[in-house]
């Protein structure tokens, strides 16, 4: 009797949303924008995303360190850093490589470097934290005792965090607001796409009322008068995240390249390719949910009154 039922009820939603192709089309374009604004959205998260992410790469801080320290000392240092929680990568540079980078970039001052006949210039590390917000512990722990030789000594000479840290700050401040912007802009959106698709369901929905008047007459459960309005909308919402998932091929794919030497990130469009999958699902899936959401809620007023 179930699966009965359930039968009836599917076909009953088939040919309820062909039969009122003109009311379900109108639901279903309602339905496909909400998805596209959404999925429009997720793309601009993903382009600020991988900005801000280009951005935090590009800064950190460079430790000096004393030209009297040793090798060993320097790289003793090195695995400390590496150690922190909160030190992506440490990148070590020697007193030798930092002299042919300098001379190979400036080679006016070769003559200068001969006349000392000494490399003035320090070995160094370059500390990149897992976030930006990090950056004052690791300075911390350059200050404190953690950060001496076994001997006591303290062979850090100077470091630029105090150059970068204006930087820093607000490129971390830029970050965390960016995060909680999205999250709440997320949550606005789907509510304000559930209302707008629940109301134009509900203007479907009423061309119906006589026929649910009908059918509760003669003894229909709600279930079952409910059921074909909500298979009608699940189909509604399959079609428009059809649809949204086939426009933004074409428009990722001249967007794409646009986007990347613009904000320098990622290409869209590859990224579109490579998680078509996962797209589709959450086009498709927010068009399910959508549309039985809206139906479920819309018919409910015609089974209680």
């Amino acid at each position: 009797m179930f699966f009965t039922n359930l039968r009836r009820i599917i076909r009953s939603g088939f040919v309820g949303f062909w039969r009122n192709a003109f009311v379900s089309l109108s639901s279903m374009l309602v339905m496909a924008v909400t998805i596209f604004v959404v999925g429009a959205l997720y793309f601009t998260g993903i382009i600020l995303e991988e900005t801000l992410e280009n951005i935090r790469e590009r800064v950190d801080i460079n430790v000096y360190i004393t030209q009297e320290a040793t090798e060993e000392e320097t790289l003793s240092l090195q695995s400390k850093l590496e150690n922190l929680e909160q030190v992506e990568s440490v990148e070590y540079t020697s007193r030798d490589q930092a002299l042919a980078e300098f001379q190979e970039e400036n080679p006016d001052f070769n003559e200068a470097f001969d006349v000392l006949e000494k490399n003035p210039l320090n070995a160094s590390l370059n500390v990149l934290a897992t976030d930006t917000s990090e950056y004052d512990q690791i300075q911390s722990f350059l200050e404190s005792n953690a950060a001496l030789t076994e001997d006591g000594e303290n062979i850090v000479e100077r470091s630029n965090y105090n150059n970068n840290q204006v930087v820093i700050e607000r490129l971390t401040s830029i970050m965390e607001t960016t995060e909680r912007v999205g999250i709440y802009a997320t949550i606005l959106l789907f509510v304000l796409s559930i209302i707008i698709t629940f109301n134009t369901i509900r203007l479907a929905i009423f061309t119906s009322r006589e026929e649910i008047s009908v059918m509760r007459l003669v003894g229909a459960s709600n279930t079952y008068i409910r059921g074909p309005f909500v298979i009608t909308g699940i189909i509604g919402g399959i079609f428009a995240g059809t649809i949204v998932l086939m426009i933004f091929y074409p428009l990722t794919l001249w967007l794409g390249p646009q986007a990347q030497n613009f904000f320098g990130s990622v290409n869209i469009f590859d990224h579109y390719i490579d998680n078509f999958l996962e797209l589709a699902l959450i086009f498709v899936g927010l068009g399910i949910i959508l549309g039985a959401l809206s139906s479920f809620l819309a018919v409910r007023r015609y089974l209680y009154y």
